[in-house]
């Protein structure tokens, strides 16, 4: 399977081939200060699956070894590289695929630090666009 996917401005573009590692849904607070999110959903891809195909992302080591890639221009988190815990992979935050639909989570990760309030995120109304 090709994907490909990209920040929110189109600066910056990447592809990947083949089947993830896995796809989880992250909790951590780390992954929250940076996507600014309660979660992020990731897959994880090996280090030659995986190309940049357009723009020169911005790097940032959010804590030892994690390197979190980003667009320079709109800020969008793109992908992830943490040798010492996921060596030879690279994360690719799900949500900036063109089809994000593609790859389902298949767990949850790092509830120790999931927010509260997440646990029953189900629960809550839903609306098709914002409520009238």
């Amino acid at each position: 399977m090709t994907l490909e996917g990209g920040c929110q401005c189109g600066a910056v573009r990447y592809r990947i081939e083949g089947e993830p590692e896995h796809v989880a849904l992250c909790h951590c607070a780390d992954c929250r200060k940076s996507s600014g999110a309660p979660m992020v959903a990731w897959a994880a891809y090996t280090t030659p699956e995986f190309a940049v195909t357009a723009g020169t992302p911005s790097v940032y080591n959010s804590s030892g070894a994690a390197m979190r890639h980003f667009c320079p221009a709109c800020g969008s988190g793109l992908y992830y590289v943490n040798e010492a815990y996921l060596p030879g992979l690279v994360d690719i935050q799900v949500a900036t695929l063109d089809d994000p639909d593609a790859l389902p989570p298949q767990a949850h990760i790092q509830v120790a630090e999931r927010i509260g309030w997440m646990k029953d995120i189900a629960a809550l109304h839903e609306f098709d666009r914002f409520p009238g």
